[in-house]
């Protein structure tokens, strides 16, 4: 069978509109819609103008510009270059754009001007989810996932690898200008360009130093981007950033059309590798951003500490939380084994003995009481060898100023209740982060400096909120395209029986044109 025929000079033989060629559900429209629903006040606090300026140039629309960037972050195009390539190429754009081309460095200055203000627009997707009552906050998935930094590992460096780069600069550089001094050449107008650069970096070297002398807690810093900090990830140890998120499950649809969904609810990107020290911050923002504090927060052992613990109870939060040291529970002469006394003020151990008051000492800045048994008593137990080897002072426990949150805790964990609740937690949290890495191209950060990837972090989650609110979007949109023609049906069923007035007459009766 011959092979179809084709022509790439084929003219149009109805020129169509832009319009046409957008499906009614596609998500370009939704974010079009989103954009331009936007109210004054939410405007106001993107600090936009959509008035333009009263001098130069007729400026591109702010709803042109934050609709491009908003697509192109649900699509996985961040970049400005590829924005601008999509805005001459690509239909979706073309159409969002209206036919107009902005450049990249336009997309760039908006982005640079109005990026911190974008996490309005995140408190927006999620106050939008909870008026059309999606979310489900009966539970929340808090979890952290390291981003590569928009810098090489190789670019980082400790106090002594800076000075070592900083004396071999100088050596560089004295031998540059002894060359230029001896070349008989008038002086140029500028200075070369190898010059300039080692002059630069050196500048950069010497700042870095100052950093790290001002900041005794930095061991390392790297020259590319001074806040990222190396941590392990499955690509090994680069340079990156934590990013952290809870998610909460969404509900799409009704029905046969019913679907499953996550809505992020809070999201930050911190220096810190660790994520304890990010678990209530997050806790506060999620309950700020939803108006309401979900039954159960459901976190890793990467979170579990008595601080969070205490803080979370004075809270009234309830949270599902594993630690790392299960093993060691299982342990029949564990700490948590040994019952207090407080008539005696002792602990007794699984073997009857009483371990009595001993001393207190400060550890990380918390009082630590130290009760201990004596040498002798243990050298005599049948337990001596397994609950403690100290033949001299015995066995002895340390209780601070946690340990009784700490023993709830793993009690609440222990129930049938809290298992099951966990369960939860793999498919809310993890979905959340391969869906911004695989699909929408979140691997690693485009900016440099902490406040400019909190930025990029945020406009991800909103990115990632859109498509979860797009899905609702598009199932309204096709129950509704459902109901119309089910009732035109019905009207023409009526018109072929009574024969009274015409379709479209009909329609314009019940206001349905």
């Amino acid at each position: 069978m011959p092979v179809r025929p084709f022509t790439r000079q084929q003219p149009w033989l109805f020129p169509p509109t832009l319009d046409e060629m957008i499906p009614d559900d596609h998500a370009v429209r939704f974010i079009a819609a989103f954009v331009d629903n936007l109210s004054e006040e939410e405007w106001r606090k993107l600090e936009i103008n959509l008035d333009g300026e009263s001098r130069g140039a007729p400026p591109y629309d702010p709803r042109v510009l934050l609709g491009v960037w908003l697509y192109g972050f649900m699509t996985g195009d961040r970049s400005t270059r590829k924005l601008e390539a999509a805005c001459r190429d690509e239909i979706p754009y073309l159409w969002l754009t209206g036919w107009q081309h902005p450049d990249h460095n336009t997309f760039w200055r908006f982005y640079k001007d109005h990026r911190e203000e974008m996490r309005h627009l995140f408190k927006k997707t999620v106050k939008t989810a909870v008026t059309m009552n999606l979310i489900d906050l009966a539970v929340q998935a808090l979890d952290g996932t390291k981003v590569a930094a928009n810098a090489s590992k190789d670019r980082t460096y400790d106090a002594s690898g800076l000075n070592k780069l900083l004396k071999r600069l100088d050596k560089v550089i004295d031998e540059m200008e002894r060359q230029n001094e001896a070349d008989n050449a008038p002086p140029p107008v500028r200075l070369p360009e190898a010059l300039r650069k080692a002059e630069q970096l050196r500048e950069q070297v010497k700042a870095a130093m100052q950093r790290l002398t001002e900041n005794k807690e930095q061991e390392r810093i790297n020259l590319t981007d001074n806040n990222a900090e190396l941590m392990k990830s499955r690509q090994g140890i680069v340079p990156a950033y934590n990013v952290e998120a809870i998610a909460s499950p969404a509900t799409i649809g009704e029905g046969e059309g019913k679907g499953k969904g996550m809505i992020i609810t809070a999201v930050d990107a911190v220096q810190d590798p660790a994520d304890n020290y990010q678990m209530v911050p997050m806790l506060d923002q999620a309950k700020e951003n939803t108006g309401k504090q979900a039954d159960y927060s459901l976190t890793d052992a990467g979170f579990h500490s008595g601080v969070n613990l205490a803080d979370c109870a004075k809270r009234e939060m309830k949270v599902v939380m594993p630690e790392s040291q299960d093993r060691m529970l299982q342990n029949p002469y564990h700490k948590d084994k040994f019952v207090y006394d407080p008539a005696t003020d002792t602990y007794i151990c699984p073997e009857g003995k009483p371990l009595r008051f001993s001393f207190m000492e400060v550890q990380n800045k918390l009082i630590i009481m130290v009760f201990r048994n004596s040498g002798a008593v243990c050298r005599q137990c049948k337990a001596f060898g397994i609950c403690t080897k100290s033949g001299k002072y015995g066995r002895e426990i340390r209780i601070g100023p946690f340990d009784e949150y700490l023993r709830e805790h793993r009690k609440w964990m222990a129930t049938e209740e809290a298992k099951a609740i966990y369960s939860l937690r793999k498919e809310l949290i993890e979905p959340v982060f391969g869906i911004m890495k695989e699909q929408m191209g979140f691997r690693r950060f485009l900016l440099r400096g902490l406040k400019n990837v909190r930025a990029e972090a945020v406009m991800i989650a909103t990115a990632f909120n859109l498509r979860t609110l797009y899905r609702e979007w598009r199932w309204r949109l096709t129950r509704k395209r459902e109901v119309l023609t089910a009732t035109i049906k019905i009207v023409k069923q009526n018109i072929s029986i009574f024969g009274l007035f015409s379709l479209s007459e009909y329609c314009t009766s019940i206001q349905l044109t």
